[in-house]
């Protein structure tokens, strides 16, 4: 139970900037990479294995880059419950 009960408090408020730099960056690599893969499919002939890959990439990056926001969300609210979590252990442990 001991162990349950740290587990409980790894997040913290202060890992709230950690897991925004940690979007943002990922942000930043998604749309590179989707600018870098629609550059090389514009250099390429139409039904090719180069231009088929490369749309393929970007509808990939698409779908991800779509998944940001929820992924966002949940980091949220897991450190939104582990503070809850901490607070009512608190009031129980007075």
């Amino acid at each position: 139970m001991k162990m349950l009960s740290k587990k409980a408090q790894a997040f913290t408020i202060n890992d709230l900037g950690t897991i925004a730099i940690a979007i943002v960056v990922a942000a930043v690599i998604l749309g590179m990479g989707g600018t870098i893969l629609e550059k090389i499919q514009g250099t390429q002939t139409t039904n090719q294995a180069a231009y088929n890959s490369s749309g393929y990439g970007l509808s990939g990056l698409t779908t991800l880059s779509e998944f940001i926001p929820t992924i966002a969300i949940v980091a949220v609210a897991a450190i939104v419950i582990g503070i809850i979590l901490i607070f009512f252990r608190r009031k129980e442990l007075m």
